[in-house]
């Protein structure tokens, strides 16, 4: 007993004293934290800069504040937005056909272009002031998400302009006199915008462009002017072989130092007209069997004056910090947009293709091995537009979340490739076989064209997500080591004893909690609601804390190796993407009111993040190098092992039923995909198919009953089956008529395209009857 008080002594003054515990504790930290602290380079700095900390950091806290959460707005449209949804982009949808434009005009029509320009498609992130729609966010998802389900295509020409680009650029950055030049050309289609930043040498890892800018005197207008001589060779530019206006990206250098600030001066933004002098453009890229204009650029010793770079001389070498504070919002809007279009069409098809096409007398979505299949497009498609719409509500709140972004990006698109693969095999021979008819293969080949741009998802996984969020979202490291960077060592080291006070008391924090969450099961946690859904909450909040105590151990022990330790890091950032999907779940399915019907598709949605939650400690804590402490934080977090199983098969079983079902929990979850109440409809057809079929379910009852008892020939179908079921007068003459009607649309919604030999042959693809 005195030992012990004794002990709890000395810790209180050690702790207790500042003197003391600057000399005992905080000197040695210091020392060791700034040899571990991973070195940034200037790029990554301003990439680990970028952005804001918002719910990530409260996942990261290890104590989530789940009303925090639920009070986040859902963004809704403004009158302006709702009308133009509402007229203009159903126009547009109208006038899509995206099998001719992928497979024969390898363009945009050009009333499709014309019609682009002249409504404002360019200019949703423009302001009002400069003739452009002044959209948010939300809007611009939706927008761009219900193109994409009628064509990628389309969608990523109008995606461009309001992403990343000259456009958002000036808009932030550019001088009054640029903005006034420039926008309102952007906003009326006058001049159509392309933003060249990648190239051979320079995809994921942007900040190594090896184009080059020399600030020098030339001519520009019949004038001696200082300006800047450029050298480039830009590959991958989407609309650079349309473009009017060219963004470029280079590294710029003042050997002369004529603007007073060093010979380098690092990335720099510049607009440059195609026009001028020296400036190539034209050469398409084919991506993946896309129409979109993706091309190339290039220019040698092009001259141009300062005053093209965006913002002005005060933003030369200040590039790479702009391009990445954009990259951190766009990322969260125009790609996640395509992958959630992808979930919606194939929930929505995949479920009446499935009720549709019979097999052995059955519709194949009674088959329990396409119900697993079809349970994974219901519950990923869930989880995407939740995460759609919780990034979208940041980013309309005024956000700019760079880690959650980059969770978007990335785990969006990876949902839709899983769920884009599954509606294929459910398909099959329907699903690949290019025509007018197919409405999957068109954007399943654009998949990778996702995963890949913005950041390729390889990156953003194994570097991105916890490199990124490991500093910026915890609560004391970015401090720290702007403590430890302190050119005054004294002030620093001060500065640096007071975090880590907090930061020892948040270890010990976490470190209690989780192994007291992990003997009780998380069931004293808190949660803001009751019912279906409180255990979520309460599983959640456990695991954030099993997070924050792990980033914390895997710092501290590996320091700078832990960014080279890109499997150990990567496991971490999954655990965070899980936390934050789970969140929007459970977000959605309170902002919609708390649907029955909808709970299949959370309970799915949820046991598959807990899950694969599991999968990365698991991964995790079995490759931890430093294997004492990986058992010692098996023992903290999971000390009766890891019990988080993959969703139940009877939840893939109420999910696919539901999808067979035209109501409106189908029309809630797939209210993205556009169709048309026609039967050439490239969606029409199915869907009218669909719902005429569903309408005479009783019917095909009473047909299988007269098949089984041989009043009708059992293969029979079309008008040969109406005619056989009214002689045995099984249906009346109006029942007939309704029958051949439905036959004729089931045919042809099973049907796949058919193209003449020397049609093909000369690529004309002129489809037979």
């Amino acid at each position: 007993m005195y030992v012990l008080l004794i002990l709890i002594a000395v810790i209180a003054i050690v702790l207790g004293v500042p003197d003391i515990r600057r000399s005992l504790i905080s000197r040695p930290a210091f020392a060791f934290f700034k040899r571990v602290l991973p070195p940034l380079s200037a790029t990554e700095r301003d990439a680990m800069e970028a952005g804001d900390v918002w719910w990530d950091g409260e996942l990261f806290s290890g104590k989530p504040d789940w009303h925090r959460l639920l009070r986040t707005t859902n963004p809704k449209f403004s009158a302006d937005e709702q009308a133009f949804i509402d007229n203009q982009l159903e126009t547009l949808l109208a006038m899509i056909d995206d099998f001719d434009i992928v497979m024969q005009q390898r363009d945009l029509p050009p009333e499709i272009w014309d019609y682009l320009k002249k409504e404002g498609f360019f200019a949703m992130i423009i302001g009002k002031e400069f003739g452009g729609l002044a959209f948010s966010a939300a809007a611009n998802s939706h927008i761009v998400g219900r193109i994409a389900t009628r064509s990628l295509s389309v969608a990523v020409s109008v995606m461009v302009p309001n992403s990343l680009g000259p456009g958002e650029l000036l808009t932030h950055y550019g001088t009054d006199e640029q903005k006034n030049y420039w926008l309102p050309r952007l906003a009326n289609g006058d001049a159509v915008p392309c933003f060249a930043l990648t190239g051979p040498e320079a995809g994921s890892d942007a900040g190594s462009i090896p184009d080059h800018g020399v600030i020098c005197k030339g001519e520009h207008e019949g004038n001696e002017v200082l300006g800047i001589k450029l050298n480039w060779n830009k590959r991958y530019i989407t609309l650079a072989p349309v473009a009017d206006v060219l963004g470029l990206a280079f590294k710029l250098d003042d050997p002369d130092e004529h603007l007073g600030r060093g010979k380098h001066l690092g990335i720099t933004c510049a607009l440059i007209p195609t026009s001028h002098p020296g400036v190539k453009t034209g050469d398409r890229h084919f991506p993946l069997a896309q129409a979109f204009m993706n091309g190339t650029t290039y220019g040698k010793d092009v001259f141009i004056p300062l005053d093209w770079i965006i913002g002005g001389q005060d933003y030369a070498g200040k590039g790479w910090r702009m391009l990445v504070e954009c990259l951190s919002a766009g990322r969260g809007i125009s790609l996640p947009a395509l992958a959630t279009a992808s979930g919606h069409v194939a929930q929505r098809m995949t479920g009446a293709y499935a009720y549709v096409r019979h097999q052995f007398g059955l519709p194949i979505g009674k088959f329990e091995g396409v119900q697993a299949a079809m349970g994974r497009i219901g519950g990923l498609n869930y989880s995407v537009e939740s995460m759609r719409r919780l990034t979208v509500a940041a980013l309309c709140e005024g956000q700019s979340p760079s880690v959650v972004t980059a969770m978007t990006k990335y785990h969006m698109t990876e949902m839709g490739r899983t769920i884009g693969n599954d509606a294929l095999d459910i398909h099959a021979g329907k699903g690949i076989q290019m025509g007018p008819r197919n409405y999957l293969a068109s954007n399943y080949m654009g998949v990778p064209i996702s995963i890949t741009v913005e950041g390729a998802n390889i990156l953003t996984r194994n570097l991105m997500i916890f490199g990124q969020g490991a500093t910026r979202c915890h609560p004391y490291v970015m401090k720290e080591m702007a403590a430890a960077g302190n050119p005054d060592e004294e002030a620093g080291l001060r500065e640096f004893d007071q975090l880590l006070i907090k930061h020892i008391g948040f270890a010990a924090g976490n470190t209690l909690s989780a192994f007291w969450h992990g003997l009780t099961g998380a069931r004293f946690a808190d949660s803001p609601v009751s019912g279906e859904t409180a255990r979520y909450y309460q599983h959640l909040s456990r695991m954030s804390r099993g997070l924050a105590l792990s980033a914390d151990v895997a710092m501290l022990t590996l320091g700078g190796d832990l960014k080279r330790k890109e499997m150990i890091s990567a496991r971490l950032g999954d655990v965070l993407s899980h936390l934050y999907i789970a969140s929007a779940v459970l977000k959605r399915f309170e902002d919609d009111g708390r649907q029955q019907a909808d709970l299949p598709f959370v309970r799915y949605s949820l046991e598959h993040h807990l899950h694969q939650i599991g999968v990365a400690f698991d991964g995790f804590l079995q490759n931890f190098p430093q294997r004492i402490m990986a058992g010692l934080l098996r023992v903290l977090i999971f000390p009766f092992g890891i019990h988080y199983k993959a969703p139940a098969d009877i939840h893939a079983q109420s999910i696919s039923d539901a999808m067979m079902i035209p109501d409106a929990t189908r029309d809630r979850h797939t209210f993205l995909c556009y169709w048309r109440d026609d039967e050439n409809d490239v969606t029409g057809h199915m869907e009218l198919a669909f719902q005429k079929m569903f309408k005479l379910q009783d019917v095909y009852k009473r047909l299988r009953k007269a098949q089984k008892k041989g009043q009708i020939g059992a293969d029979l179908n079309g008008d040969a089956l109406a005619d056989a079921a009214l002689q045995a007068e099984v249906i009346d003459q109006s029942t007939a008529a309704e029958l051949r009607h439905c036959e004729r649309l089931r045919m042809s919604a099973i049907a796949v395209d058919s193209f003449s030999f020397e049609g093909v042959k000369d690529g004309k693809f002129k489809a037979l009857d």
